[in-house]
């Protein structure tokens, strides 16, 4: 009797935010396309699963910590992609499972990588297609849009305002979230403010300078798959650079994205610019500063506002243009 023949495996490696899953949806589609009989195998947080099944991708998630050794389970995969960062930490922590190969931009402390050189300031999704197109797989940065969930009809007078970010630099003060909210509700939609439990009071800040109505606050109420359905038949969101922008991207959601310090180039949108509308002062500064980005902080809730209006005006016809 002949030995059964175990499918190859393949390891994938990213486990940061939402915002950085979304970017890495073209790769990851690029990946099943030229490896299907491959097992395919995502290392990431374990509430990528949701994400997975968002994008229609076929991978199963190994929960993983940020620059940690995957607990991979059974003989080396005959591949792994590191599609974390430059390394060296994120490669060492691929490396050290001995996969058959490894591929990975290079990096002189990681010299078992040997891979292209990294490119330097390029948007997100284009850096991981770079990479594959590097070993021969044809890549898409483009291909980032996703099926809107079962059930989702045409977009409806909901607004997102999404007040938080990371890290204090690309936070707008809550206080303009708020009259931008003010505005929106007395143009008769409906204002949803959303973000993490740990966002809830900045969230609540915003709604009472707003005067919202009862029960707006959905920051920290919202699980993931929740979160993506209000997302994908909002009429608009307002936020800054954060992770949900890219799921509006992702569900050509319009959108008004105030970025600080990084270029919205490096991390806004590829696709659809019509209905996104990405400001920034032309400064850069630090992403992860605790105070806010100088460069944000030019940016008035007038020119916010007037963003607004313009793609809330294009109405219906916007909306219908991109269904799915």
């Amino acid at each position: 009797m002949s030995a059964v023949t175990r499918s190859p495996r393949l390891l994938a490696v990213r486990a940061l935010g939402l915002g950085d899953f979304v970017t890495a949806v073209p790769a990851l589609r690029a990946l099943e396309r030229a490896l299907p009989d491959h097992v395919r195998v995502l290392a990431g947080p374990a509430w990528y699963r949701d994400l997975v099944r968002s994008a229609g991708l076929g991978w199963r998630v190994l929960p993983t910590e940020a620059l940690r050794t995957p607990e991979w389970e059974g003989p080396a995969p005959e591949l792994a992609v590191n599609l974390h960062g430059r390394g060296p930490q994120s490669t060492a922590a691929v490396e050290a499972l001995g996969p058959g190969q490894l591929w990975s931009y290079a990096h002189p402390d990681a010299p078992g990588a040997q891979g292209p050189p990294w490119p330097g300031a390029v948007h997100d999704c284009e850096l991981w297609c770079a990479l594959l197109e590097y070993y021969g797989v044809p890549a898409d940065a483009e291909d980032v849009r996703w099926t809107r969930p079962a059930g989702v009809g045409d977009r409806d007078d909901t607004v997102i305002v999404h007040p938080g970010a990371a890290s204090g630099s690309r936070r707008w003060p809550a206080e303009r979230f708020a009259q931008v909210a003010r505005r929106l509700q007395n143009r008769g939609f409906r204002v949803l403010v959303t973000g993490s439990s740990g966002e809830r009071a900045l969230a609540e800040r915003v709604a009472t300078e707003a005067g919202l109505w009862s029960g707006s606050v959905v920051a920290g109420r919202t699980g993931l798959r929740l979160l993506l359905h209000l997302v994908s038949r909002a009429r608009l969101l307002v936020c800054g650079d954060t992770g949900v922008a890219h799921v509006a991207t992702a569900y050509v959601t319009p959108s008004v994205r105030l970025y600080g310090p990084v270029s919205p180039a490096l991390w806004g949108p590829l696709v659809d610019t019509d209905v996104h509308a990405c400001l920034w002062s032309g400064r850069r500064g630090e992403p992860h500063a605790e105070h806010l980005d100088p460069g944000l902080a030019e940016l008035t809730v007038d020119a916010v506002w007037q963003r607004c209006e313009r793609l809330l005006g294009r109405g219906q016809s916007l909306t219908k243009t991109h269904q799915d």
